[in-house]
């Protein structure tokens, strides 16, 4: 915020319409709010979204614990098009510890390799991994203390008396989602890990952990307190 042309009211204002909207607010909604343009409304909300980045401060999951991974695909389908090539799909990654965080990143293939790689400097080998069925996470999961699948291509969602499931990562790309398509309706490659950041943020402090609007907010706008936010207009 320093050296802003924007006056520190409105960038209070805008830090809590981003922590206090479950589903994401649109740049659109911001400017007709504020008075101001789109490029200023726009770039308001991407600092934030730097700002509300998470320090990856340890690994997720440990003894006893039980961490889900999964992925999925942001872009639009190719049915919805009159003419022209099918719109590009980004393939997100994200790992969540249940009743804990969530981490998600754009990665740019979905093979074992690189799942392996996400999943393994980031969850620890104490944890007990959760996944669908999907063949590239077959081997990773022999690496921590137990791996359990469930085989959604058969709708098969729960085993074990409830144990077995990935609902609690399901529930959060839905709600991602439904951010996406319903109030930004695209967003690009070159965004789209800023995008993450918000709504993993926004899961990292939701109420269930203890956090109400004012603290999501707060936090928000002093984690980045004394350091620089590179980001630039292009």
């Amino acid at each position: 915020m320093e050296r802003s042309h924007v006056p520190l009211s409105k960038w209070v204002l805008a830090a809590q319409l981003m922590a206090s909207s479950k589903k994401g607010f649109s740049a659109l909604q911001l400017q007709r709010m504020i008075d101001t343009n789109y490029e200023t409304a726009w770039f308001m909300f991407h600092r934030l979204r730097e700002c509300a980045n998470d320090p990856k401060s340890g690994p997720l999951g440990g003894q006893t614990k039980v961490v889900e991974a999964d992925e999925s695909y942001i872009g639009g389908k190719a049915k919805n098009k009159a003419y022209g090539p099918a719109p590009k799909k980004m393939a997100v990654f994200s790992l969540v510890e249940r009743e804990g965080k969530v981490r998600s990143r754009h990665v740019a293939d979905v093979t074992a390799k690189t799942l392996r790689n996400a999943i393994v400097t980031q969850v620890d080998h104490k944890s007990y991994l959760m996944t669908d069925e999907a063949p590239v996470y077959t081997k990773t999961g022999e690496e921590f203390s137990g791996h359990g699948t469930v085989n959604h291509s058969a709708d098969e969602y729960v085993r074990h008396g409830g144990f077995t499931h990935t609902n609690t990562i399901e529930s959060f790309f839905a709600i991602m989602k439904r951010g996406i398509y319903g109030n930004f309706h695209s967003v690009s490659e070159a965004h789209l890990h800023r995008y993450l950041s918000e709504f993993d943020f926004k899961y990292n402090h939701r109420s269930a952990l203890g956090y109400d609007d004012a603290e999501r907010r707060r936090r928000s706008i002093t984690r980045r307190q004394g350091q620089e936010a590179s980001l630039s207009m292009a």
